[in-house]
C-alpha cells in the first residue's frame, strides 16, 4: 500500500520518531529503542510536529502513537535529559508535555495509544492524553515518579482520579503500582488487552470501524468529551510549576542517578535532613530567636 505523508511532515526528516500515513491512518512510533523509547526535548517536538500535519489532510481517520520494537511503548522521559533540568529551564520541557498533551487532545481525530511492553512514568502520561488504549498482553502500565523523584502532574494527578477513582489513583502514584494489560482493563485504565502478536491487527480493527463512521461527528463530540477535563487546564498549569521544583533538585538528582547506576535511591537521607533542620527551626523557635534581638528577654 502507497505511503501518503502530509506536505510538513514530508519536508522534515524526524530523528527520533517515524511518520506514515496508510490507509488513512497516521502512524507515529517513538524510535529510540535502545532507551525503551524514553523521550526528549527533540521527540516531544517532532511527535507535535507531525502530529499537527494530520490537520492538513481531512482524508486521515486517527492517528494510533506506538513505540518501536517489541518491549516498550515509552519508558517515559529520558533521564539523561532530565538530569539536565532546573528551575530556570524547567518550562523548556513542561510546555513541550503540556503542547504534545493539548495536541492530542486538541486533533479534530481520535487518537490510539498503542501499547507493546513498558508504559511508565511520562510515557503513561502519554498514553492517557490519548482518547483509546490498545495493549498487548505483555504491556506493564504504572506511575514511577515517587521511585526516582519526579511528579506526574502534567496529566497523571488530573486524569487518574477520573479514570481510576480517588482512592486507586492515590495508591498508583504514591506506592508507585503497576498494571498489567490484563489489570488494567479491569480498572477501565485501557480499552482493550490482546495477544502481543494481534496487536497490530486489533488496532486496525479499531481503526477501520471508525472509517466507517462520520469525521464531524467524531470531532464534535470528541470536544464535547473533553469538555469537563478541560476544565483541568489550571491544574496543568499548577502541575508544571511544580515539577519545575522538583526538577535539578537533590531528590531528583538522587533518584534519577540511582536508577541509571541501578541501586536503589537513598531518599531517607533527604528526610534526616530536613529533620535535622526543623530541630533547629523549633530550638529557634523555644529561645525566642523569631524575636528581634534588641527585644528578646534575657535568659539565664
Amino acid at each position: 500500500m502507497a505511503v501518503r505523508r502530509s506536505k510538513a511532515a514530508k519536508a522534515k526528516k524526524y530523528s527520533d520518531i517515524l511518520y506514515e500515513v496508510k490507509g488513512q491512518v497516521a502512524w507515529i512510533t517513538i524510535n529510540r529503542p535502545r532507551v525503551l523509547n524514553s523521550f526528549r526535548e527533540q521527540t516531544l517536538d517532532e511527535m507535535i510536529d507531525a502530529l499537527k500535519s494530520t490537520r492538513e489532510d481531512p482524508t486521515i481517520v486517527c492517528a494510533v502513537v506506538t513505540g518501536a520494537g517489541n518491549k516498550s511503548f515509552s519508558a517515559g522521559g529520558d533521564f539523561f535529559a532530565m538530569k539536565r533540568l532546573n528551575f530556570t529551564n524547567a518550562y523548556m520541557w513542561n510546555d513541550r508535555m503540556l503542547g504534545l498533551a493539548m495536541t492530542i487532545r486538541g486533533l479534530p481525530i481520535p487518537v490510539i495509544a498503542m501499547v507493546n511492553g513498558w508504559c511508565m512514568g511520562g510515557g503513561h502520561e502519554l498514553a492517557l492524553w490519548c482518547d483509546v488504549v490498545i495493549a498487548s498482553e505483555n504491556a506493564v502500565l504504572g506511575q514511577t515518579g515517587a521511585k526516582v523523584g519526579a511528579c506526574p502532574t502534567v496529566g497523571a494527578t488530573q486524569y487518574l482520579p477520573l479514570i481510576l477513582g480517588e482512592r486507586l489513583a492515590r495508591e498508583m502514584i504514591f506506592c508507585a503500582r503497576r498494571f498489567t494489560a490484563k489489570e488494567a482493563v479491569e480498572v477501565g485504565l485501557i480499552n482493550k488487552c490482546v495477544p502481543q502478536k494481534d496487536l497490530v491487527k486489533e488496532t486496525l480493527k479499531w481503526c477501520e470501524t471508525m472509517k466507517g463512521h462520520s469525521a464531524l461527528t467524531i470531532r464534535m463530540t470528541k470536544r464535547s468529551l473533553n469538555s469537563a477535563s478541560d476544565a483541568l487546564y489550571a491544574s496543568w498549569q499548577q502541575g508544571m510549576e511544580l515539577l519545575a521544583h522538583v526538577w535539578g533538585s537533590p531528590e531528583a538528582n538522587e533518584g534519577m542517578d540511582a536508577f541509571l547506576a541501578g541501586r536503589k535511591p537513598n531518599f531517607n537521607q533527604f528526610r534526616q535532613r530536613d529533620k535535622r533542620e526543623m530541630t533547629r527551626y523549633l530550638d529557634g523557635y523555644a529561645k525566642n530567636l523569631n524575636e528581634p534581638p534588641y527585644m528578646r528577654k534575657n535568659k539565664k
